[in-house]
């Protein structure tokens, strides 16, 4: 692959802040609402201002669906231009999820108008987003990571629609309203760039285990890449998935995202003795990018608690080494950059951003965790000091 062919990075920097923003029903049918819970809605001006010390320009923020769409095909923006005009006043690129685990009320996957709903959203938004932006590059996930959400919500009864059993078909209902939604983004704005957010993950057999179990394991790691197979005509092509659909792609990866599968166990990646099966994240990069060969990014990553630091140096390691490769690495998100508490018990924070939430002051407060910072710092040099020489100019 000719990296050159790529083109340069439509994105301001390497280094991005992600802001939770999910309106989902949580497991309990409660709808919620990160954006003002966090704190983050009422202090944009100082999210935005704290980010220039590290030289993050870019960040992912999202619209809320359920709350622009009260009413079916009525669409209210106002609290997206509050986000967009502090985003003018600070220099900040924004990166925009339109669906992100939330539905109107009267929505879900599986409802016969979902996909015809969600493709007049993408149209609204480019709409109101050109008349507020007409130049310049507009970068959109359309539906943030359809393989967890289906499950979530058609397995684990954990969102709407509250299924089990059914996790299969909420994903590929939600990848027709994707593939719909990204024709119609494409339509208004033939300029615009579609950012795909899905789970990176390894699944490995347990030892011992049998040619039977070995199999399993091996399909089980294979259909993470289902949804981003739909998206690109390789799977279900009477869905209308092409590979001009496929864009930049993003994966998104967690302390928790490699397990071994049946008993379910979780591989820790910093154990004093490590877990054999346990694969760098670098690798697993690699495989990817070599499936579909398009630029990528980490659209997520994070770590709760003490170990925040560790996990973020590892992680500046690891893309150093992609891109020593000269692998097309445009970008690795903080996610989230301020912390967030659970999506079904609000009283418990995960403590797992650069800076954590001080529930004892309004706002909440924001209190920087200063290791993480340091940490960061470091990665960043280390990212730096990799890229090579060849590769588009980024602000890091």
């Amino acid at each position: 692959m000719d990296f050159t062919t790529l083109g340069a990075s439509p994105f301001q920097s390497f280094w991005w802040g992600g802001f939770e923003c999910t309106d989902q029903l949580n497991a309990f049918g409660n709808r919620v609402d990160f954006l003002p819970l966090t704190g983050h809605l009422p202090l944009l001006d100082e999210d935005y201002a704290a980010l220039a010390p590290f030289n993050i320009g870019t960040v992912r923020e999202g619209i809320r669906w359920a709350h622009i769409e009260k009413t079916p095909y009525q669409y209210d923006f106002s609290t997206v231009q509050t986000m967009l005009d502090a985003g003018q006043r600070h220099g900040i690129q924004q990166v925009w999820d339109l669906c992100h685990f939330g539905y109107p009320d009267d929505l879900t996957p599986l409802h016969p108008m979902f996909a015809r709903r969600f493709a007049a959203l993408c149209r609204a938004f480019v709409d109101f987003y050109r008349r507020q932006r007409p130049t310049g590059t507009l970068i959109v996930t359309p539906i943030n990571e359809v393989s967890f959400i289906s499950w979530l919500g058609g397995d684990a009864r954990g969102t709407s629609p509250y299924c089990h059993g059914n996790g299969w078909q909420v994903k590929y209902e939600l990848m027709r309203a994707y593939i719909e939604g990204a024709n119609a983004l494409r339509e208004a704005d033939p300029g615009i760039r579609i950012l795909t957010t899905e789970p990176l993950i390894a699944i490995a057999p347990r030892f011992g285990a049998s040619a039977r179990e070995i199999r399993e394991a091996r399909e089980a790691h294979n259909n993470q890449f289902q949804a981003t197979d739909i998206l690109c005509g390789r799977l279900c092509p009477e869905l209308g998935g092409h590979p001009a659909l496929l864009d930049i792609v993003g994966f998104n990866y967690y302390y928790d995202n490699q397990w071994q599968l049946n008993p379910h166990w979780i591989m820790g990646w910093n154990d004093a003795a490590p877990d054999p099966r346990l694969r760098p994240l670098r690798q697993l990069l690699r495989e990817a990018y070599r499936r579909y060969e398009r630029p990528f990014a980490i659209t997520e990553t994070s770590h709760p608690g003490i170990d925040r630091p560790v996990w973020l140096r590892m992680i500046g390691q690891e893309c150093a080494a992609v891109l020593a490769e000269g692998l097309p690495l445009w970008g690795t998100c903080l996610y989230p950059v301020v912390d967030r508490p659970d999506w079904d018990h609000l009283d418990q924070w995960h403590r797992s951003g650069l800076w954590d939430a001080d529930l004892g002051r309004p706002g909440p407060a924001r209190v920087l965790h200063q290791p993480s910072a340091e940490a960061l710092l470091d990665a960043q040099a280390v990212v730096a000091a990799a890229r090579p020489r060849r590769a588009p100019a980024l602000v890091l």
